[in-house]
């Protein structure tokens, strides 16, 4: 038997051995780090417009409640209504698509340097139009086009991503940067009347921006982040998204579009319209309400961030439900009666807001390196955000209570959005807690 030799182990150089450890990471905020991932430049300019409209709107509200005349150039409920659906949520759009989209295309990682100057057009152009919707239409007017500038710029690049795929299923994607583009047409309509003053026109826009972009997408993006969500946290459900149920979601949320352009000329509209409107309500409500439950709403409970998103998709169905009842009394009524902005404010505060809030804290989570889970500060903001939407939706099926009930949702919205805000802008500037980059 052949024997080798056992060779003594070669100590380390002096040197080496007594090399120091590396320098700490640097955990300081730092604003740099904004520009190393899409995610983070798109939510923290979010957050903090989402933060600023919030406080603008709850000032505004208390100042008239409490008989303090501001100024305003614009009528208060047209700018809050532009401001609140296209001003935050394009933004984090920007966040989520920009570190999705790559992915469902199978391209490389999008740079956030790249998409630096549409960002700052964007929160610029705001800076300007939320001081023009007191002191100017024209300065709002100028603001509103840079955001549109933005967004625009932000859709091209998009589509290009698109264009340049190979992937075998890009129909996501499609529906995503088509309603964008209808987003960019909306900014546009919006900045052009707010220069002629054409408050209709502005209200169009608006009617626009929440049917022919802002819903379809969180639509889409529901259609294919909650099944995979949930199956990948709870294997004994599957991942079922069929392409014809995507399909009709969209499709109902696009036939709402008609009925409200039409409302804003043409009043009172047929009873025949009103009925043919609850008529397509009810079954598309019954249809979101049974999705809740078919995606996994009951399991879904036991683990918070699941539940969060489960619970904001119940709002869908629940807005589709009170805007088949609205239709209903106006066509019996002949417009006297309805349900106010209740449908409304179930669909914007609840389903996207809610929708919205679930969704990035997730993204944030898992990209800072930290646990996909809700901790206790991310469950008390997202109820203080599920609180505000019940207050207002109360307030509009309550008028005699409706002051009242509109202050403190107005009050529970600026709570969360300014608590949301500190907390995940704060992650944003620092690096991930695992030492990876991104």
């Amino acid at each position: 038997m052949k024997t080798l030799p056992i060779q003594a182990l070669r100590p380390l150089p002096p040197a080496a051995a007594a090399a120091p450890p590396g320098p700490p990471p640097d955990g300081h905020w730092r604003l740099a780090r904004l520009f190393t991932a899409p995610h983070r430049l798109g939510f923290f300019a979010a957050a903090l417009l989402l933060a600023v409209s919030a406080v603008w709107w709850a000032l505004a509200l208390a100042a008239r409640q409490a008989g303090v005349m501001l100024p305003w150039a614009v009528p208060p409920p047209a700018a809050h209504a532009l401001l609140m659906a296209l001003g935050f949520m394009p933004l984090f759009i920007v966040g989520f698509l920009f570190t999705a989209g790559p992915r469902w295309l199978s391209l490389p990682d999008v740079s956030a340097t790249s998409l630096r100057a549409p960002v700052a057009l964007m929160v610029g152009g705001w800076a300007l139009a939320l001081p023009g919707f007191h002191f100017g239409a024209a300065l709002a007017a100028a603001g509103v086009t840079a955001v549109a500038l933005g967004w625009s710029l932000l859709m091209l690049r998009f589509v290009g991503l698109w264009r340049a795929s190979r992937a075998g299923d890009r129909l996501h994607a499609a529906l995503v940067a088509f309603s964008g583009s209808v987003g960019a047409l909306a900014l546009w309509l919006a900045a052009v009347a707010l220069g002629a003053g054409e408050v209709t026109w502005l209200r169009a826009a608006t009617q626009l921006a929440l049917w022919g972009f802002l819903a379809p997408v969180f639509a889409t993006v529901s259609h294919r982040m909650i099944p995979f969500f949930t199956a990948s946290a709870l294997p004994a459900l599957d991942a079922w998204r069929p392409n014809w149920l995507l399909w009709t979601m969209v499709a109902v949320l696009w036939l709402q579009l008609p009925m409200a352009l039409a409302e804003l000329w043409w009043w009172p509209l047929p009873a025949a319209a009103r009925w043919a409107l609850a008529a397509l309500d009810v079954p598309a409500a019954g249809l979101m309400l049974w999705l809740a439950w078919r995606w996994g709403l009951v399991q879904s409970l036991k683990i918070r961030l699941l539940a969060m998103l489960h619970a904001g998709f119940v709002w869908l169905g629940l807005a589709l439900a009170l805007s088949a009842v609205s239709q209903a009394l106006m066509a019996a009524s002949g417009d006297a009666q309805s349900l106010g902005l209740a449908p409304t404010h179930a669909l914007t505060m609840g389903y996207l807001g809610a929708t919205l809030v679930a969704m990035i804290t997730r993204v944030a989570a898992g990209h800072s390196g930290r646990p996909l889970a809700a901790d206790d500060l991310a469950w008390a903001l997202y109820w203080a955000l599920q609180t505000a939407a019940v207050l207002r939706v109360t307030g509009a099926l309550w008028p005699a209570a409706g002051t009242a009930l509109t202050l403190a949702a107005a009050a529970a919205w600026a709570v969360a959005a300014v608590g949301w805000a500190c907390r995940y802008g704060g992650w944003l500037g620092r690096p991930r807690i695992d030492g990876r980059p991104g």
